[in-house]
């Protein structure tokens, strides 16, 4: 006997919205905040903290991205089934924040550090102006995968160190820690221009490291500090060489339990997002032999 089910629909919690641009606001000489919203974002559900999720862009000569018209099967296969040389370029990003509006939709705010460098996301990033169209891959539910940042039940107290790729996610998880939790805190930014009024309610000692200023890495900051005692819970994310560093630095110099550290490569110095995928397939292929705490998860990226 040979059963048959249709196609099933796609499925939650990761759809394509068709989101315009609100508003743009320059944070700083490196960062530039850009709002989505308007019809298309009804039913858009982020689960905050370090959110993320995927833009889809026009490749260079391409006035408009080339997205995956509705069908069957997942989003994702069909922009896999698009022409490599003509489909959307996809680059992903975290939410830095997102406000249902009274009328269903939501607005949705972006963060794109600018880079000289041409790539597909500062390009239109640059040239964004209220009212043009942006199709992303996001959450309608907001418990789902991309959502990294799960500190244990047990957790006395927070570490976070981001560069300014991981800037915008670092300031939400900041947002969403409960009244009193210890918090130590490494943000590196370029220019002193750069950095940002933060709100949480946690204990948090915040640290900028400002590159123009002279300052220290982030793992050099961590590793010249005495931490405090007790359960700790590690969210690390930005470049990739520098998460793996003080990875290492916490869970073979320091001792952390591997499962107690979060660590999320947001770019990779030199690789575009689809060389460092690549790169790290190959790598996964050849069985490397690196722990899987030591193998950074792919978030956004700044090689553009």
């Amino acid at each position: 006997m040979t059963s048959t089910t249709a196609a099933a629909p796609e499925a939650a919690p990761f759809q394509l919205f068709d989101l315009t641009v609100v508003r743009t606001r320059r944070l700083g000489p490196s960062i530039l905040r850009i709002t989505l919203g308007g019809p298309g974002s009804e039913g858009f559900r982020g689960g905050g903290r370090d959110q993320s999720l995927s833009l889809l862009l026009p490749r260079p000569g391409q006035r408009d991205a080339v997205v995956p018209a509705a069908g069957g099967g997942t989003w994702q296969e069909r922009w896999q089934a698009l022409p490599v040389d003509e489909r959307a370029v996809l680059r992903s990003y975290a939410v830095r924040a997102e406000r249902p509006r009274p009328d269903g939709s939501t607005e949705i705010d972006l963060d794109f550090v600018l880079h000289g460098d041409g790539g597909p996301a500062s390009h239109w990033a640059r040239a964004a102006a209220p009212g043009d169209r942006l199709t992303v891959a996001g959450p309608a539910v907001a418990d789902n995968t991309a959502v990294r940042f799960r500190p244990p039940a047990d957790t006395d107290w927070v570490l976070i160190r981001a560069d300014e790729t991981a800037l915008p996610a670092a300031a939400a998880v900041l947002e969403s820690l409960p009244a009193g939790l210890p918090a130590r805190v490494w943000l590196e930014v370029p220019c002193t221009e750069d950095r940002q009024a933060l709100n949480t309610a946690a204990k948090a000692r915040i640290r900028w490291l400002v590159r123009n200023e002279g300052a220290a890495c982030g793992v050099e900051a961590v590793r010249a500090t005495e931490l405090p005692a007790g359960a700790p819970y590690v969210w690390i994310a930005g470049e990739a060489s520098g998460v793996r560093a003080l990875c290492h630095h916490l869970v073979r110099e320091r001792g952390f339990a591997p499962e107690r550290v979060t660590s999320t490569t947001y770019w990779t110095r030199g690789l575009s997002e689809e060389r460092a995928r690549k790169a790290r397939s190959e790598a996964s292929a050849a069985g490397s032999g690196t722990p899987e705490h030591l193998k950074p998860e792919q978030g956004q990226q700044v090689t553009r």
